[in-house]
């Protein structure tokens, strides 16, 4: 009986395993190539803060525990107004103003976008806005809005509090800009497709509602939410108008305690609510891209 052998032994050539082993020290080199480069620019920033000559007084005045503490909580007493309350307008501003902003945006774009004769009128209306406004910095929009309507002695709509007419001024900047990133996005749809839709005898209406519409909300959500991170960040200039907001807070702490560790307070607060929605952005990008090149493949 003649012997065989087994060439089905567990013993791997090690030939097979260089690929792999190669990545896996490339990956481990590249993992303690990022650590070291962030751990030294990290030492970096602290050396310049210790060791700079004026380094005690900027850490004094700006990065101070005690009053950064005291900022957040804010004193009554002494009139100081807490940071962490006043972030929550920013908040609630930030998120009426987006309800609203999506709204008048689709409506802007699709009057611009509309075939209608009756319609031209609002089409020029709706040029016109659009280009003034995305023209005007918003600064000046909140200055004319938040002390012109006042003015105008409307009854209610003229007795408002600040935080209402920095929603009004916000939403109208805001929604000029949106309007145009719906009208990129709904002309990014082929145009085949609406020929198709028009020929199956839909109006434009339904057209824009069946066809165009679900086609176009993938394209536009990633810049649209790049737009709300914008916004987010310029409802601190409704401190402006007086309503008392997180920078509004930080102010009154620094111009009355004449520490500016409020500041790095306000900017801590509105980190913590942006750097989330950038990362959940980039990873819609991300994903949406990811699709598209499996769809060509």
């Amino acid at each position: 009986m003649s012997l065989e052998t087994d060439t089905s032994s567990s013993d791997t050539p090690p030939r097979l395993f260089a690929p792999r082993r190669r990545q896996f020290l490339v990956g481990r080199r590249a993992v303690w190539a990022s650590t070291i480069s962030s751990v030294l620019l990290v030492a970096a920033i602290v050396a310049v803060f210790f060791l700079a000559p004026g380094g005690a007084q900027v850490r004094y005045y700006f990065f101070n525990p005690h009053n950064m503490w005291v900022s957040f909580i804010g004193n009554p007493g002494k009139g100081l107004s807490s940071i962490g309350t006043g972030i929550l307008t920013n908040i609630w501003i930030f998120l009426l103003c987006e309800v609203f902003v999506l709204i008048f945006g689709l409506i802007i774009a699709s009057v611009r976008m509309s075939q209608s004769a009756v319609l031209f009128p609002f089409r020029v209306l709706s040029t016109i806005y659009t280009d003034v406004f995305r023209g005007i910095p918003i600064l000046l929009v909140l200055f004319i809005v938040g002390f012109g309507i006042p003015e105008l002695r409307l009854g209610f709509l003229s007795h408002q509090s600040p935080a209402v007419y920095g929603c009004i001024a916000l939403t109208v900047s805001y929604s000029a800009y949106v309007a145009e990133v719906y009208r990129a996005g709904l002309y990014s749809v082929p145009n085949g497709q609406i020929l198709a839709a028009r020929s199956l005898g839909l109006t434009h209406s339904a057209t824009m509602r069946r066809v165009i519409l679900p086609q176009a909300i993938r394209t536009v959500i990633p810049p649209l939410l790049n737009d709300f991170i914008s916004l987010q960040k310029d409802t601190a200039l409704v401190g402006t108008l007086g309503a008392i907001e997180a920078v509004r807070a930080a102010q009154i702490y620094d111009s009355t305690e004449f520490n500016s560790s409020s500041y790095v307070v306000a900017s801590l607060l509105f980190l913590a609510l942006t750097i989330p929605l950038t990362r959940f952005t980039d990873r819609l990008i991300a994903r949406d891209r990811s699709r598209r090149l499996a769809g060509s493949q």
